[in-house]
């Protein structure tokens, strides 16, 4: 795979963001193979598109892509937030490619791919309208919170550089598929952050007590449940039975 943005595709653009769309448009049509199939090419969209960029001819998967210099960061972003909310109540969502560069010489940093069964509101931070005298006054978009999406969530072609086995890719993006299943927005909401607590202990084994200790971060996050030990149960049975989490006994679990 090569990691270098072809920069002979800029020439006869002067505004940096079309020179960067061109660019990375390209390097993804050219270089990423489907991370749901496999297939070893991803065709792009027309530009008037609304809202994907590329899709897989063999699985039918839609993927929009965004771009950033030097970092990811801890947010992205998106388009209008009202928008934004509306794909993800009626999944029609695409996933989400991300790809950072090095601005001098055009390296490719970073690529992954958010499945879209991590999309969920709680991840869509609603920004300020734009000011009376902004050509589009009144307009709110979003910010996509990266911090708030599990690890697990961000599958990785190229890190730090270095490039990722495809066949880890592919089994990285079978492992979480049974989120899909989940079609009630708050009920997915829980195993996410029950999934981002369990990250957040730093190990693959761990007992219930470790995971109770998340409880009044839960109960903020969601105060209309006034049983949060009782909801975190529930959900370490859900990634107990899809296979993601194993129980040990006695209390005891450990990330498959």
């Amino acid at each position: 795979m090569n990691l270098f943005l072809d920069t002979k595709l800029a020439r006869g653009y002067k505004n940096q963001s079309q020179k960067i769309r061109v660019m990375t448009e390209h390097w993804v049509n050219k270089q990423i193979f489907c991370p749901s199939c496999g297939n070893l090419n991803i065709d792009k969209y027309d530009n008037n598109k609304p809202v994907a960029d590329f899709f897989c001819a063999n699985c039918g998967e839609d993927y929009e892509l965004k771009s950033k210099k030097e970092t990811v960061g801890i947010k992205i972003v998106d388009g209008a937030y009202r928008t934004m909310l509306e794909r993800l109540t009626s999944g029609h969502n695409p996933n989400f490619f991300l790809l950072n560069y090095n601005i001098h010489n055009y390296h490719v940093l970073d690529f992954f791919v958010i499945p879209k069964h991590f999309f969920v509101p709680g991840i869509i931070e609603k920004r300020k309208p734009l000011a009376e005298s902004a050509q589009r006054a009144g307009w709110v978009g979003c910010n996509i919170l990266l911090h708030s999406i599990p690890q697990t969530g961000k599958i990785f072609f190229v890190k730090n550089k270095v490039l990722e086995p495809k066949n880890k890719v592919l089994t990285e993006w079978k492992k979480t598929l049974f989120l899909r299943e989940e079609k009630e927005i708050n009920a997915k909401g829980w195993l996410l952050v029950v999934m981002a607590c369990i990250e957040k202990l730093g190990s693959k084994k761990f007992s219930l007590d470790d995971i109770y200790a998340f409880e009044d971060e839960l109960s903020l996050k969601y105060p209309e449940n006034h049983y949060a030990k009782d909801k975190i149960r529930q959900q370490l049975q859900i990634l107990r039975d899809k296979n993601y989490l194993k129980f040990l006994g006695r209390g005891q679990y450990q990330i498959v």
